[in-house]
């Protein structure tokens, strides 16, 4: 992508309006918070504590809205505590530079390491380089600036105070996870009526585990509609799969089809059933007619072999996710997957025990090729640049240029980029907007506090539709507070303005001199994916053998592994799509063609793993006959070692190749393997497809590498150039 067309990208994302669900109580009574803290320190105290008040009330609440799955409350505490702690120990250095800066400088690297956490610590943690940056502001008074920190850290207890006493939908964002996941599987299953062999992205499972994930405290708590339905889903993701696929399960044509077409959408409708159920705490209703064709006809069932054994396993399935939707919130009858309790349940360690998570976290990012620590030099180097700046600058409040640069700042290009530019648009449009009612209102502290709390209640309620329109009432916010203390709009507003735009400019030059490029990583990415997906289909093959609980165990974290590293993959090839860098390694059609192949690759090892007897059970007939067929454990051990193999290929810009895979496959085909599963041979023989796919994308000579990126580049720049003739004028992105 060139540097023109992805500066529109950029332009076009910073101002896109994201279709989120509002919501509307959680913004009022986080805006009741600051409210709650605001008006006492205006009328008991003075201007300046009640800026102080609302720093603390506004950034904690804001925090509550980061997508997280700890309790609300917890947040706003812990976001109150640490914009405390920024603001008393910014103050023991504001008084000098020669102290301030580096405290700002390892602050704002410390903040930016954060992000190894996770995107709330970091988000957070930014807050908190603000505070100190804002610290100049407070009287020349150690005392003064305890009381001030102490202002701060009290609207983080106010807003978790009102979290416990006036719970909005608790559990909610944990309802919805799981409800996703569910509803992800119904839309699966009506794609493969239509698309037998239909791809399925794991994200929403994923989400959905991340938020099983819980604290003890929380365990005591939770609601038990949120014990088993996640594994359910897990299980039902297969049988639809091997259901449809043309190759194993129902026949192309006939009356075979049509009645896994019946299945299908009938799983599709008691899925969405159940997960309208957990989304909304009451029971749902599914269509009689979609519970009459979950009969299986011993005499007239048209569905044979395989087919037949699918359906009867998702009918079976299918009734517990009936008995789901119609419970709602029925005390402790929700169905539970196969195991003890102890072993299902996923633990999140407490805020106390999570130091040493974090710090292992960090010191795995502490390498220079790390996106997390590039982004924690750049922010450090930002902050202290952008506040030296603007201190040169004939004008006040200098330290909004470096907040500015500390709150638009991420780890990769694109969210950096457009949020400079939301954040400028959204500080024209509000800055305007309050000005003009500031000057029409005259100078009046009271109703400049309730306009600010206003607008701050506004804030909360598009947080989640995009950084623009949040930040337009957000900018209007300070406004107000800068009005409420008895400054001109004359000496703020324009300053304002500026100094924001000077932000934005240092964060994005910033990743201009610094970068943490995606592209380069795809190659690393993409063997990654391949190498876990290769472990994943080698345990499946081993359980189908000796289905014995450690190796349903070994199944499972191998799936998992498979679906982190196709995460990772498909992060950074988002990402990669959006820079305007040159492609190293692999084009962006030749990463779409290795994508496409590796994921027919992982979907036929869950369609191997569909067939996969239960833990404990007896085997099959041919199960036996496979785990004592040499063939079949070659061909298991040959994938595993030839993908493994490939991976390091892949890195080093190798061709891949399938030798011992070819091989075993050949063998398991003759007299002794022949006999022993026919529907895991065919599956075998998929993957092996999809290997010859991903060979075919990849394999290259150097001389043809060079060229293809040539080429690449050619057809971005001929797209962007049809862009720009018309809209008329399709394009291809590159």
């Amino acid at each position: 992508m060139t540097w023109l067309r992805a500066l529109r990208e950029v332009v076009r994302s910073g101002l896109t309006i994201e279709e989120a669900r509002l919501e509307p109580l959680l913004a009022l009574r986080t805006a009741v918070g600051v409210a709650i803290i605001v008006g006492p320190a205006l009328w008991l105290a003075s201007p300046s504590y009640a800026a102080s008040a609302a720093l603390g009330a506004y950034s904690a609440g804001a925090a509550t809205f980061q997508r997280t799955w700890r309790p609300r409350k917890v947040i706003a505490l812990g976001a109150g505590a640490g914009l405390a702690l920024s603001t008393f120990v910014g103050y023991l250095a504001a008084g000098r530079l020669v102290t301030f800066l580096p405290l700002l400088a390892a602050w704002a690297f410390v903040a930016g390491m954060a992000w190894a956490a996770g995107s709330t610590a970091g988000i957070v943690a930014a807050t908190m380089v603000g505070s100190m940056l804002v610290t100049i502001t407070l009287p020349t008074s150690a005392g003064r600036a305890l009381e001030h920190a102490g202002v701060i850290a009290l609207g983080g207890v106010v807003q978790a105070v009102l979290i416990l006493l006036f719970p909005i939908r608790r559990w909610g964002a944990h309802r919805d996870a799981l409800a996703d996941a569910l509803a992800a599987v119904a839309d699966y299953a009506r794609r493969l009526r239509h698309d037998p062999t239909a791809p399925f992205d794991p994200e929403p499972l994923m989400t959905a585990r991340d938020a099983a994930a819980v604290t003890p405290s929380q365990a005591r708590t939770r609601p038990s509609v949120l014990h088993g339905p996640r594994g359910l889903a897990e299980r039902i993701l297969p049988a639809v799969a091997a259901l449809a696929d043309p190759d194993i399960g129902a026949p192309a044509e006939g009356p075979g089809r049509d009645r896994a077409r019946e299945l299908l959408d009938a799983a599709a409708e008691v899925l969405d059933a159940a997960a309208r159920s957990i989304r909304r705490g009451t029971p749902a209703e599914v269509p009689p007619g979609s519970t009459d064709v979950l009969r299986v006809d011993e005499e007239h069932e048209v569905l044979e072999g395989p087919a037949r054994q699918a359906a009867e396993r998702l009918v079976e399935l299918l009734g517990e996710a009936l008995e789901i939707a119609g419970l709602g919130d029925a005390p402790g009858k929700t169905p539970t997957p196969p195991g003890s309790a102890g072993a299902q349940l996923l633990v999140r360690p407490t805020l106390f025990r999570l130091l040493p998570v974090v710090v292992r976290a960090v010191r795995r990012e502490l390498r220079r090729d790390s996106p997390v620590f590039r982004h924690a030099v750049r922010l450090a180097a930002v902050a202290t640049l952008g506040y030296l700046i603007a201190a040169r600058l004939p004008v006040g409040h200098g330290y909004w240029a470096p907040i500015t640069s500390v709150m638009v700042m991420r780890p990769d290009f694109h969210r950096t980029y457009a949020r400079a530019v939301a954040r400028l648009a959204g500080t024209l449009a509000g800055v305007g907007l309050a000005t003009g009612m500031v000057r029409a209102l005259g100078p009046d502290a009271q109703v400049f506090g309730a306009l600010a709390v206003f607008s701050a209640g506004l804030s909360y309620t598009l947080i989640r539709t995009g950084y623009a329109y949040s930040q337009c009432f957000t900018a209007a916010y300070v406004v107000f507070l800068l009005g409420m203390g008895g400054h001109a709009w004359e000496q703020t507003v324009p300053e304002r303005v500026l100094l924001t735009l000077l932000g934005g400019a240092l964060a994005m030059l910033a990743y201009v001199v610094f970068p943490a490029w995606e592209t380069p990583r795809l190659t690393g990415r993409l063997a990654d994916w391949l190498a876990a997906d290769g472990r994943y289909t080698a345990a499946v093959l081993r359980s189908y053998a000796e289905p014995t609980r450690e190796h349903h165990a070994d199944v499972r974290r191998a799936l998992l592994a498979s679906r982190e590293a196709r995460a990772a993959w498909q992060e950074t090839y988002d990402q990669a799509r959006q820079e305007p860098v040159r492609p190293r390694g692999l084009t962006s059609r030749e990463a779409q063609e290795a994508q496409e192949a590796l994921k027919g690759f992982g979907r036929a090892a869950m369609l191997m793993e569909s067939h996969v007897p239960r833990a404990g059970s007896r085997p099959a007939p041919e199960a036996k006959r496979f785990a004592e067929a040499p063939e079949a454990k070659r061909f298991a051990e040959a994938l595993e070692a030839d993908t493994a193999q490939a991976a390091v290929d892949v890195r080093e810009h190798r061709n891949p190749e399938w030798e011992r895979v070819e091989e075993a496959l050949q063998a398991w085909e003759g007299p002794a393997g022949g006999d022993g599963s026919p529907v895991l041979r065919r599956e075998a023989e998929l993957q092996k497809q999809a290997l010859e796919d991903l060979a075919t994308a990849v394999s290259r000579t150097p001389l043809e590498r060079d060229v293809g990126s040539a080429r690449e580049e050619q057809r971005v720049r001929t797209a962007a150039a049809a862009e720009d003739d018309g809209p008329g004028l399709a394009h291809r992105d590159g």
